[in-house]
């Protein structure tokens, strides 16, 4: 990522902090912190689950922040959402949410706020939020965006994952992906923001439905 992007997404980090403390005082320099996730997330392993995404993701916050009933934690959650990510593993959302119930209290979060940002976190395994649950609404929508985008970038988002994947032979890697776009087609509403649903729900489905003719060719 380019120099500029970074100092971005430092400051992104920065303002978001000082909003979710309950003082504008934060003991610890909060770019330590942010200078720690963005190193975390430019790993070489990475291909998908980069800067690049955790901007992105960021992005979608900002258009569905009045959905949220608190946008600077799902904000916070974005930051932490992978940021453990090995590709072998299983448990990077957990790690991840043990990451920020770590860190966000030695940067001034209080216990609540803390707990909230690793609830979203965890959520993001399943990106399966309660009803009226407006916080995980917003981040689990900001994340499956990708899923919406334009024909171009979606196959650039599907030719990344493959990439992080480039350990699992090519048989084994059509199965499983095929088994996580049934899943995501099974389900009764991929979005569940007002703007997900109206924006974001129909060309998710062709993506994903174009993405298992190609993975059954």
């Amino acid at each position: 990522m380019a120099d500029d992007e970074n100092h971005e997404l430092r400051e992104r980090w920065r303002r978001t902090l000082l909003r979710a403390l309950d003082t504008d005082e934060c003991v610890i320099n909060p770019e330590r912190y942010g200078d720690n996730l963005l190193t975390r997330w430019a790993e070489p392993q990475r291909r998908y689950h980069t800067t690049a995404h955790l901007a992105a993701v960021l992005d979608h916050i900002d258009v569905l922040e009045e959905h949220a009933d608190d946008p600077d934690l799902v904000r916070l959650a974005a930051w932490f959402h992978d940021a453990v990510y090995l590709p072998e593993r299983s448990t990077n959302e957990e790690r991840s949410a043990r990451l920020a119930e770590r860190a966000l209290p030695e940067a001034g979060l209080t216990d609540a706020r803390t707990a909230e940002v690793a609830r979203l976190v965890r959520l993001t395994v399943s990106h399966d939020p309660a009803d009226g649950d407006r916080n995980g609404e917003a981040l689990c929508d900001a994340d499956l965006a990708i899923l919406a985008a334009a024909p171009d970038a979606y196959a650039a988002y599907a030719a990344a994952v493959r990439e992080e994947y480039a350990f699992v032979p090519d048989d084994a890697f059509r199965e499983g992906r095929a088994a996580v776009l049934r899943q995501l087609l099974a389900l009764p509403r991929l979005f569940r923001t007002p703007h997900g649903a109206r924006e974001w729900e129909a060309p998710a489905r062709a993506n994903l439905a174009t993405e298992m003719d190609l993975l059954s060719a």
